[in-house]
């Protein structure tokens, strides 16, 4: 049976972060908290370790998970061309819950799934994510459920979805934060994720598109990028 150690206990954490970290240079999955919700992760660069976190989700290959880094230099390492507007939103909102979706190297050593040649990128504003991050590299992380069911925001929640199909679970505490604009315009209808960015169509002269509503609204988005 997989253990759920308790990020708030130091030893616990000691622990916890070694064996997660032993787990993903196996190709094995681990739940991590983030500040959306908790994510299931795997190592960006083993396509077989990338398979089993879809297949834990009962996901396929054309809903490829996002790769969460640990700073802006791993954002222009793994991305071909980072638009103006996209070193923008990053100033404005990360670390924190923006991905960005942006055409990835040709040259990277991947298979995330049916990307089309794309990458969605994320620095989440987490301690615990953001350390194990510093020292595993890319990690493609999707929200910690079965697909159908509601993004766990414990490592109890995913624990009960997931089970054995993760071999360490790290428990941060309720995950999520107070976040931007919750009572504007069709807050009700956000997800609880992050919010997700197409930033391709600038490569054609074109506005970028949101195509998750999470928790940045989507008018903070565009005010980022009309601020003078």
């Amino acid at each position: 049976m997989s253990a759920i150690y308790d990020c708030t206990v130091p030893a616990d954490l000691l622990t916890g972060t070694r064996l997660a970290r032993a787990a993903i240079g196996r190709g094995e999955l681990v739940v991590i908290p983030t500040d959306t919700v908790y994510g299931v992760a795997a190592d960006a660069f083993q396509p077989a370790a990338v398979q089993r976190l879809l297949d834990a989700k009962g996901r396929g290959r054309q809903s490829p998970p996002p790769v969460l880094i640990p700073g802006i230099p791993t954002l222009d390492a793994l991305a071909e061309e980072v638009p103006d507007e996209v070193r923008t939103l990053v100033r404005a909102f990360w670390p924190g819950g923006l991905t960005i979706i942006l055409p990835a190297r040709d040259s990277l050593a991947w298979d995330l799934g049916e990307t089309h040649g794309t990458v969605a990128l994320r620095m989440p504003a987490d301690r615990i994510a953001l350390e194990l991050l510093s020292e595993t590299g890319p990690l493609a992380v999707s929200s910690a459920n079965l697909t159908g069911r509601p993004a766990a925001t414990t490592a109890a929640e995913a624990e009960a979805m997931l089970g054995d199909s993760v071999a360490v679970y790290l428990d941060g505490g309720a995950a999520g934060a107070d976040h931007d604009g919750a009572a504007g315009p069709g807050a009700a209808h956000r997800d609880p994720g992050s919010t997700i960015v197409d930033a391709t169509p600038l490569l054609r002269g074109e506005p970028i598109r949101i195509v998750r509503h999470g928790v940045i609204s989507d008018d903070a988005v565009r005010a980022a990028l009309d601020a003078p």
